[in-house]
């Protein structure tokens, strides 16, 4: 999980969403006191799901270190694969409609010869 969180293209997704979530938050008051009231039950049943699974992921501890060795693996070769994932979100889109506004510009080449 970590590994993922702090992919660039991850890490900055979930920047964008937070900055537009706490925006929301200030602009909309009843939007506000909605997604307190979600964040304190969400809070409270992560901390009371927290005490009950610990004991059965200290049994299953051999077996979970096992698959997150096996997905930081997969994990590395997709990152190698999809160069995409270390770059931010902006950039995307940037990359994104430059090369849309040049495939664009060459159509219109094309049709105008």
């Amino acid at each position: 999980v970590n590994q993922v969180a702090n992919l660039t293209l991850v890490s900055s997704a979930c920047d964008m969403v937070s900055t537009a979530y706490a925006s929301m938050k200030e602009s909309h008051p009843y939007v506000r006191s909605v997604c307190g009231a979600a964040e304190k039950g969400v809070k409270s049943v992560t901390e009371a799901a927290a005490s009950c699974v610990q004991p059965v992921l200290t049994t299953l501890e051999p077996h979970v270190a096992a698959a997150s060795e096996y997905a930081s693996k997969g994990l590395d070769k997709l990152g190698e694969t999809l160069p995409l994932l270390q770059k931010p979100v902006d950039q995307i889109i940037s990359d994104t409609k430059e090369l849309v506004s040049s495939r664009v510009a060459d159509a219109k080449d094309a049709v105008s010869s």
